[in-house]
Formats: C-alpha cells, structure tokens, sequence
C-alpha cells in the first residue's frame, strides 16, 4: 500500500522527513503553549514548556521567551545562563548584551555588569542604553567619575533620557556638586513636574543646603501623591529626627508602618526617635522587629539582592526584545 501511495503521490516515502515533520509540529505545540501560559501568568508551566521545546531544537526566540519568564520567577541564575548561551549564538545582538547586564545589575556583580555592557557599545556605540547600564555598573563599583563619564554620554545621544540624569544627579550628590545635580534634575522636573525620584533629589539638595522648609515640602509632596513611595517617608522622617521634631517623625513613621506593615526601615527608624525621645522601651520593640523582618543589614527584606525590582532603589529590571534577529535598537525605559 505505502508502495501504490508513493507511486501515485509521486514523493517517495521517507521516514526521516516525517520524523523531523513530528519533531517541528510538537516544538511548535511546546513553543506557543509556553506563550500562552506567560500570558496568563503561569510562570511555572511556561518554563516547562520551553524547556520542552528547546530540547528539541535550540531557537534563539524561544530563549529569549524562557529568559523573561526565568526572570519574571526570579530564577535569575538560569536566566543569565541562558542569555551566555544566547550571546554564544548571536554575538552581535545588542539586545542580548543589555538583558544580562540587567540580570547581572540584580545579582549585584558590577563587574560582568560593565562587561556585558561594553560588549554592546562595542556592537552599537550610539546606543544611549547601553552607556548607561555601563554608568550604573561603575556607579555600583563605587567609580563616581567614571560613572558621571558614561551618563553623560547616554544623556548626549537620547536628551531626554530620565533615568540618566536620575543617576547622573545622584553621582553628583554624593560627590556634594549640588549645583551641576541640580540642572538635571530641573530638566527632568521641566518636562514632568511630579516625577517622584525627581523631587526627593531636589529634596536632598535643598536639605544639604540648609533650606529645610522647601526639602519638606518636597518630600511631603511625594508622600501626599504616593503613600506608597517608602523612600519619601525616609527622608521626611529623617529631616524631622534631624530637626529634632520627634513627635512628627514617630506620627509619620507610624503612617508609613500602617501603610505597609513589613516596612522593616520605617521600623528602624521610628525606633531611632523613640529612643531619641527617651522611650527606650519602644525603641527596642521597633529594633526587634526592624530585625526580623531584615536579618541581614545588607540584604532588602523583599529580595534576596539589595538591587531586586520592588526594593529601595529608583530603577527597574527593563527587559529588552531578545528574539527579533533583525533589529539591534534598544527600547529605553518607560
């Protein structure tokens, strides 16, 4: 019969070819099975089914679909891995290099961060992202000035690039060049008024300067706009410890904590005030619970990285489209 089939199909029967038509078919099932349950937010099962497609051939855009489900479980170790591997491939997608310095931003190795990084200017020097994650791998390596250098280019290449000059202005303040921080910060307040990171920075320098009323008002301003912006909240109470208004500071502390229960900071530092205000008791209360809740000082009490997204920090892990082959431009954070 197969003999009769393949006479009058005129196609020979070829046992080979149907296997590797079998073979495509259940990737193809494996590959958007795993893309829908991302889409419904199964973590769990799309890496399953990734993993299942990847054992049967090894395709760039469905690593590129497993490493952001890896990195949205925070299995951050596999996704570095697998963006390695990713770069092995294709050593001249940009986008591969942005994504694991990201990851390695997470996992705070600053040094595999700048290499990552370079390796994409070294693909595509007017890639003003690029440049920056370089700037946040030095800023992380503690280099202020180097850091200052590539912000400065990624600023010169996209003007309006926020989150450049957000860490541009904070390199500046903490090397006290209060003046140059803030002609960044009034040119990203100029295009955005309310931009929340903006206004706690003009906070600080207005606080350095002795302008205690206008660094207030700032601050209070994040807190009425977003009472849940934990790093407003620090810094008002501590202009208040630092005014010695206990009262204010423990009142604003206690909103914080009712806010957000787990607020292991606002613990710390209401128990600072306390302390400071004669109640030792409460203080040591506040202590307590400041350490349980973040045993280890240098770890965030929501992450297992200092640098997790959801910490304290003003930047997020940005993912870039790792899959399409033919374009190497970068999406610039939101």
């Amino acid at each position: 019969m197969g003999f009769f089939k393949s006479f009058f199909s005129g196609k020979p029967s070829n046992p080979e070819e149907e296997q590797q038509k079998n073979k495509q078919k259940n990737f193809d099932i494996f590959k958007y099975d795993g893309m829908r349950a991302q889409r419904m937010g199964r973590a769990d099962y799309a890496i399953k089914c990734f993993q299942e497609a990847l054992a049967l051939q090894e395709d760039f855009e469905t690593m590129g679909y497993l490493v952001q489900v890896y990195i949205q479980a925070n299995q951050l170790a596999e996704a570095r891995r697998l963006l390695e591997r990713m770069a092995q491939i294709e050593p001249t997608h940009t986008n591969t290099f942005l994504n694991l310095a990201n990851v390695c931003f997470v996992q705070e190795d600053y040094p595999a961060m700048a290499e990552a990084a370079q390796k994409a200017i070294a693909i595509e020097e007017g890639n003003a992202m690029a440049h920056y994650l370089l700037g946040k791998a030095t800023d992380g390596q503690g280099d202020g000035i180097m850091c200052i250098a590539h912000l400065t280019k990624a600023i010169l290449l996209k003007d309006d690039f926020t989150e450049a000059r957000l860490l541009r202005a904070e390199a500046l303040i903490k090397m006290q060049q209060y003046k140059e921080a803030a002609e960044d910060i009034e040119a990203i307040l100029g295009q955005d008024p309310d931009e929340e990171n903006a206004l706690l920075l003009r906070g600080r320098i207005k606080e350095a300067n002795g302008q205690l009323e206008e660094a207030e008002a700032d601050f209070r301003k994040v807190t009425e706009d977003n009472p849940f912006n934990e790093q407003a909240y620090l810094y008002l109470g501590q202009l208040y410890i630092g005014q010695k208004k206990m009262t204010e500071a423990i009142a604003l502390f206690d909103e914080a904590i009712e806010l957000n229960p787990n607020f292991a900071k606002a613990y710390h530092e209401r128990g600072r005030a306390k302390l400071l205000n004669g109640d030792k008791e409460g203080a040591t209360e506040d202590m307590k619970k400041e350490l349980e809740l973040n045993p280890k000082e240098s770890e965030a009490f929501n992450g297992e990285y200092n640098n997790q997204p959801g910490g304290r920090q003003t930047d997020i892990l940005g993912l870039y489209p790792l899959h399409t082959l033919s374009e190497n431009k970068t999406k610039h954070y939101e």
